[in-house]
């Protein structure tokens, strides 16, 4: 059984940097593409950014510049960098992993997920 675990989170302020881990465990953490999504209260889940098997990297473009994703196989674990932080980005974050190609930034083309962790930027 795959399981996620992220952790990293916080409370930091406008223009700060906050690092997230997440761990996959249960599966060989090669065979998946890992993602990073957020959700913000009220509002839809949303794709941050996904690095896939081969080590390319998707951004979503309110986060290009900003954040930086990276995988490390041998600890089967996927980090988001994230600097410059604004108060806008506050929401929880989730780590995802999918097996398959297709659309990145489908919500719903992701096989497995974590239990999301609170990142909130003040201002």
């Amino acid at each position: 059984q795959v399981q996620l675990v992220e952790s990293g989170g916080g409370l930091v302020q406008a223009g700060g940097s906050l690092r997230l881990s997440c761990v996959l465990s249960g599966r060989t953490f090669s065979s998946f593409a890992m993602g990073w999504f957020r959700q913000a209260p009220g509002k839809e889940r949303e794709f941050v950014t996904v690095v896939t098997w081969s080590g390319f990297q998707y951004y979503a473009d309110s986060v290009k510049g900003r954040f930086t994703i990276s995988r490390d196989n041998a600890k089967n674990t996927v980090y988001l960098q994230m600097n410059s932080l604004k108060p806008e980005d506050t929401a929880v974050y989730f780590c995802a992993a999918r097996e398959y190609s297709g659309n990145y930034r489908a919500v719903s083309d992701y096989n497995y997920w974590g239990q999301g962790t609170q990142v909130t930027v003040s201002s």
